[in-house]
């Protein structure tokens, strides 16, 4: 029997060219600024995308909440989807430490729209908290990895720029959202004021992100980050992981997105599946007539590994660990069941 890991794209593991890259890296003390390899993951981010600067973090949790800090003041408040991973799985980081209060949109599949945000945005009144920031989240991960365009983030930042709001993304599977848009990373890095890039999701590193920012905002980032124990001294071995998977896995996503395209195809034939989402990238939500949890078992009685996000909708997540041969046996499983 195969085991398929579809729980999510951060169960991956190093590939060889990974650990070798990891284990001849140049390190030093980033703290200090002396890791060469930290130093050299945060230039080729911050290259990438156009921006002046990054931070290399432990996680997105951490990047993002790092920006909502640097970007509000307490008593502020941010407008978000309801489906955001900032308000939604980062353990009440937002009021925690910030504390700010988060207005929340209901856009189709986690878009929202600047139409949907400027009602939203207060008046300066002293009974309202004043209105600083917008996060967008890209790839949707409750949206079933829907994709904002930059064509649709436009017209926020150009609202945003308009009413004195920061705009930050949260782009935990960004780069599954350029390979399926095609849209040019330099492009975002014109609109956001902070972009946060997760390494350890479809890129396959083990750990962390980058916080991109201009040197400014970094500078005070650095110092948040040292409050929330970031500060990780030789954390070159980790950073080289991120270069390697920024030089080497960023093509192949369009493999990811080709095999969640042929579960999704296959389970809208399926008469025990009431409906599937759209599927954009590496991620297939669908909705079961039974209860998630009894579907859930007989997947693993067949080694297939998933998780549910409500009683009757089931995710699948497509990475590097999953092969060809997986897929169809997958498929099979899902056939028979």
């Amino acid at each position: 029997m195969m085991t398929v890991d579809l729980r999510s794209d951060t169960v991956t593991r190093p590939t060889p060219g990974m650990v070798e890259a990891m284990m001849s890296a140049k390190v030093g003390d980033d703290v200090f600024g002396e890791d060469e390899t930290v130093n050299a993951l945060e230039q080729k981010l911050a290259d990438i995308f156009g921006m002046e600067a990054g931070m290399f973090c432990p996680s997105g949790t951490m990047t993002n909440q790092i920006a909502i800090k640097c970007f509000t003041q307490p008593l502020d408040e941010l407008i978000a989807d309801q489906t955001a991973h900032v308000y939604r799985y980062e353990g009440g980081g937002i009021a925690f430490n910030s504390a700010v209060s988060t207005r929340l949109l209901n856009g189709p599949r986690g878009i929202i729209t600047a139409e949907m945000i400027e009602p939203e945005i207060n008046a300066e009144n002293i009974h309202y908290p004043h209105t600083s920031l917008v996060v967008l989240e890209n790839t949707v991960n409750k949206g079933g990895g829907s994709c904002y365009k930059l064509d649709d983030i436009a017209p926020i930042a150009a609202l945003c720029q308009t009413r004195g709001l920061k705009l930050h993304l949260d782009g935990a599977r960004i780069f599954n959202a350029l390979t399926y848009t095609g849209d040019s990373a330099k492009g975002y890095g014109e609109l956001f004021d902070g972009i946060s890039v997760c390494l350890s999701k479809g890129l396959g590193a083990p750990v962390g992100s980058v916080l991109l920012a201009d040197k400014q905002t970094l500078k005070y980032a650095r110092r948040i980050r040292k409050v929330m124990g970031g500060g990780m001294r030789q954390a070159g071995f980790l950073a080289a992981a991120g270069i390697y998977a920024l030089d080497h896995h960023i093509e192949r996503l369009k493999i990811d997105h080709s095999h969640a395209q042929i579960l999704a195809t296959e389970l809208a034939t399926l008469p025990w599946v009431s409906q599937v989402l759209p599927v954009e990238t590496n991620i297939v939500l669908f909705d079961t007539l039974e209860p998630a949890d009894i579907i859930l078992q007989k997947l693993e009685a067949k080694g297939i590994k998933a998780n549910n996000t409500d009683k009757h909708r089931i995710r699948f997540v497509l990475h590097l660990d999953v092969h060809a041969e997986q897929v169809e046996y997958t498929v099979g499983v899902l056939k028979a069941l």
